[in-house]
């Protein structure tokens, strides 16, 4: 990568306008996830992908509703990568309002809901305070894997993460040990290891400590 290429690259705030690129990108990074696959059932790949495109529609729009960090990676004008955070200030897990429920339900289905649910909560009660936040996704464009935009993307939210005096760090849920090497080599360290449905995966956090 020159340097030529590193100076078109920032991470700002994204906009509403930016909503609708950010969903194709984590759809599109989603798809093949072993945790989606699981929680919304893949018996049926149409069904399938319906219910993972109302997932991550309904998702980013409560983040947005909520003012929540949702984090755009741009080469130039062009959206490469996503990242979103939802902090406890948001009720979680079982604790999710019921607007949000409910238009998840009518996307995916109750027991798909439910179990999206499941993975906040398991979640937030290995986080080591209640002052932390979770971090709901992480993508990049297919055409952009592979040049290091991955780790802007993780010492992008980190930086931001470290200029917030409520919070004490950031989890996530990982169960692709490509995606845990990263996570480590940006100050990520193992807090437990824990299966959420029939999937196993660790729990990584990042202290500001």
């Amino acid at each position: 990568m020159d340097n030529n290429t590193l100076e078109t690259i920032r991470a700002v705030y994204l906009t509403a306008e930016d909503l609708r690129v950010a969903a194709s990108i984590l759809y599109n990074a989603y798809h093949d996830d072993p945790y989606f696959m699981e929680v919304l059932g893949q018996d049926d790949k149409q069904q399938y992908e319906q219910k993972l495109r109302a997932a991550i529609r309904e998702e980013l729009n409560e983040l947005w509703q909520q003012e929540q960090p949702l984090i755009g990676l741009f080469d130039g004008d062009r959206l490469i990568g996503v990242v979103c955070v939802i902090t406890q200030q948001v009720p979680l897990g079982e604790g999710r309002y019921w607007h949000w429920r409910l238009k998840m339900m009518l996307g995916t289905g109750w027991k798909s809901t439910q179990g999206l649910m499941d993975k906040e909560t398991c979640i937030v009660e290995h986080l080591p305070s209640q002052k932390c936040g979770v971090l709901q996704f992480i993508a990049l464009s297919p055409n952009e894997q592979k040049k290091g935009y991955g780790a802007k993307l993780i010492q992008a939210v980190l930086s931001w993460c470290d200029e917030q005096p409520g919070l004490d760090g950031i989890g996530v849920f990982v169960s692709n040990p490509l995606h845990h090497q990263a996570f480590i080599q940006q100050g990520f360290t193992n807090i437990a290891s824990v299966s959420i449905g029939n999937v196993d995966g660790e729990i990584l956090f990042y202290s500001k400590v």
